[in-house]
């Protein structure tokens, strides 16, 4: 019997890797012999880069030469171990340390991820997202997704073509000023003096001058990984939609909000795009106008990206049955999460898919149209959520024999 784990990880208990050895050691438990490959996955958004190397790693792709500089000399599971820097692993899957900018300026230690020597992938909650700004000191104001283009820059310099950026999880509302900016894009205000490209300078744009983009942008191949479609403004856009989380008062939403308007008159101005017609303008705080103007970058589905590098469909041939998972299941699941992207790769592939869930919420049941057979929790009894994180693990990992048992007993 062959067993292909696919599970999101549990935020704040379990890694995808974690889930997965838990998944192998009742599977081995229940079934005996049975063929287990797991994969670390992601949706694109947070640890997708971590998902992504260590999946590679795991399935042999790792070619590092011999004497090559180790930050870390184990290999690295999502969430896990320190970074392996790869800057000179001469085509190995690995971990890039950069120095960069975070969302407000600060010097922070970044990393993104290297596929092989022609492809990098880069998460920017890594170097603009929302956990690396101290609840008292968010304010979308004052925060610059910068940092992100930093590691652009770096991916650039290290001779990567084709780039893939996650752009979920951010502390921004810049409308991706603060990245296109550090690869040369110049925002001008009134008098002709440079913006430092904040939420504070949406208002402010007078000009886009991106005569000093670098050049090399025009050689590379950005490809976007979302699954957000929102559009640049208006109700569903960047501001209003996720303005709140990001520290903004009621104040400070109207506020953005017209600098955010003004700004995109500026782009439609100089480049006659409309970013309110771009799916996923407003991504990110509107990064993904800037990488898709500024940058030509492609977006594409966050989850089906991840399952497409990690070659998710090759895993599935010969599978019997595919397990994923996720900490709750409602009904954003089946928007481009990772039980609905497991579940219609696993459909196609005409493998049983079941998933293994922190909790249920509502909605949860439009999972079943995607692929996924059946659901099941982990937890065994009325308890809180911390009790439930708490005990994560073993919970975990009875909730999997459980559902091995039945699914033993049916003969699946």
């Amino acid at each position: 019997m062959k067993i292909v784990f696919a599970s999101d990880s549990f935020k704040g208990s379990l890694s995808s890797a974690e889930t997965a050895e838990l998944l192998t050691k009742a599977a081995k438990e229940v079934f005996g012999n049975a063929e287990c490959v797991a994969v670390p996955i992601a949706d694109g958004g947070e640890g997708t880069v971590n998902a992504l190397i260590a999946a590679l790693r795991s399935r042999g792709y790792i070619q590092a030469k011999e004497g090559m500089a180790l930050e870390a000399k184990e290999a690295i599971a999502p969430g896990d171990k320190e970074a392996l820097d790869c800057a000179d692993a001469g085509g190995g899957a690995g971990l890039i340390t950069v120095t960069v900018h975070g969302p407000l300026m600060e010097e922070i230690k970044a990393v993104y991820g290297r596929l092989n020597e022609k492809q990098a992938v880069i998460e920017m909650a890594a170097a603009s997202g929302l956990t690396l700004v101290p609840a008292e000191k968010r304010n979308p104001l004052y925060t610059t997704s910068y940092g992100t283009g930093e590691l652009i820059l770096d991916a650039l310099n290290k001779g990567f073509e084709e780039i893939y950026v996650a752009i979920g999880g951010s502390a921004t509302n810049d409308g991706g000023m603060g990245c296109a900016r550090a690869l040369g894009v110049r925002f001008l205000d009134k008098e002709g003096k440079e913006l430092a490209g904040t939420g504070k300078d949406l208002e402010k744009v007078a000009e886009i001058d991106d005569s000093g983009l670098d050049e090399r942008i025009g050689r590379t191949k950005i490809i976007v990984a979302c699954d957000v479609k929102n559009p640049l403004c208006g109700d569903r856009g960047a501001t209003k939609t996720y303005g709140v989380q990001k520290g903004a008062s009621p104040d400070m939403i109207e506020r953005l909000e017209e600098g955010m308007c003004s700004y995109r008159d500026q782009i439609r101005k100089k480049f006659g795009i409309d970013p309110d017609t771009l799916s996923g303008g407003g991504a990110a705080g509107g990064l993904g106008t800037a990488l898709l103007v500024f940058l030509g970058g492609v977006m594409r589905s966050g989850i089906e990206t991840v399952l497409d590098l990690a070659e998710f469909d090759h895993l599935l041939e010969g599978a019997d049955l595919v397990v994923t998972g996720e900490g709750r299941t409602d009904w954003q699941s089946a928007y481009g999460k990772v039980l609905c992207g497991v579940g219609e790769r696993a459909k196609r592939a005409k493998v049983p898919a079941v998933a293994l869930c922190g909790s249920l919420g509502p909605g949860y049941e439009s999972i079943y149209e995607h692929g996924i057979i059946s659901l099941m929790t982990t937890v065994d009894a009325p308890m809180t959520l911390e009790e439930a994180m708490e005990h994560a693990a073993e919970l975990y990992e009875k909730a999997a024999i459980r559902m091995f048992r039945m699914i033993n007993a049916l003969k699946v």
